[in-house]
């Protein structure tokens, strides 16, 4: 093995799962990443409380302020509740229906998949959701059809673990608005023709893959949006050496199969190799 070297592009937890797993079978690696710390955007970027995914200077820099958040998905969610608790006058934009559960139920939900339908499961972790929260359709906040287990399956989104946003929704601290049609300057006029002015703005509508831009060659595994061109669970593998790990949008549980298979791809090509 003294001959081959991984090249892993990324410090963050796919790149240092992949790393992990590599480990394990003894096979050398270099990790290379722009910042000069591996995780940066928790080393750097992110409160001490780990829940949270706003930036250090975003904390006070709010107070009084008319700030709208659009995204809904956990750091959507997170950073209404964390603005509100700082004193911003919060609304959040919630476009697209989304599961809201508990930590608990959804560590429940994990737990029962080991030996349940999905389906079942699903049906479960909704009832004990809806006697939680209650009807949360009052306070523009929809449920998908698809259940919880099912929708991150089968497409990768996550549901939404409650930190508190739900109950400052229903106390009208965080007032939710619906889509937005146009921006002008800092009025904000939505769909339903209602305009409100904001003193910022701050988008949380997810992340884009730059893979395809600064990789070259790589058009066997990544398409134009840098997500890989194979569907879950394929995906990881390209051609010429080629993988990717984390970009199936399966979360941390996808993060951890991906850097399995990729380590036992490449000790089986290692293999092949050495006859």
């Amino acid at each position: 093995m003294e001959n081959v070297v991984v090249l892993i592009v990324g410090a963050g937890p796919a790149g240092l799962a992949t790393a992990a797993c590599l480990s394990q079978f003894l096979i050398p690696y270099v990790i290379v990443d722009r910042e000069s710390c591996s995780a940066s955007l928790w080393r750097n970027r992110a409160y001490d409380r780990l829940k949270l995914h706003l930036a250090k200077e975003f904390c006070k820099s709010y107070s009084d302020m008319n700030v709208l958040v659009v995204g809904s998905g956990n750091s959507g969610m997170e950073i209404a509740y964390d603005l509100a608790a700082h004193g911003a006058n919060t609304s959040i934009v919630i476009r697209s229906p989304i599961h809201v559960m508990t930590k608990e139920l959804i560590r429940l939900g994990m737990r029962l998949a080991l030996r349940l339908p999905l389906n079942l499961v699903d049906n479960l972790l909704v009832m004990a959701a809806n006697f939680i929260f209650g009807d949360l359709s009052r306070y523009g906040i929809r449920r998908p059809k698809v259940g919880p287990m099912i929708l991150k399956s089968e497409t990768g989104r996550s549901t939404v673990i409650d930190v508190g946003t739900v109950g400052l929704i229903k106390k009208g601290i965080i007032k939710v608005q619906g889509s937005i049609s146009e921006i002008m300057d800092d009025i904000v006029v939505f769909q339903c023709g209602k305009k409100i002015s904001f003193d910022a703005i701050v988008f949380a509508t997810g992340y884009k893959s730059t893979a395809n831009i600064w990789l070259k060659n790589g058009e066997s595994m990544l398409n134009g949006n840098g997500l890989p061109i194979k569907e879950y669970p394929n995906h990881w593998k390209g051609e010429n050496g080629l993988y990717c790990a984390g970009l199936g949008r399966r979360g941390l549980a996808g993060i951890a199969t991906d850097a399995k298979n990729i380590a036992n791809d490449i000790i089986s090509v290692i293999g092949a190799m050495s006859g």
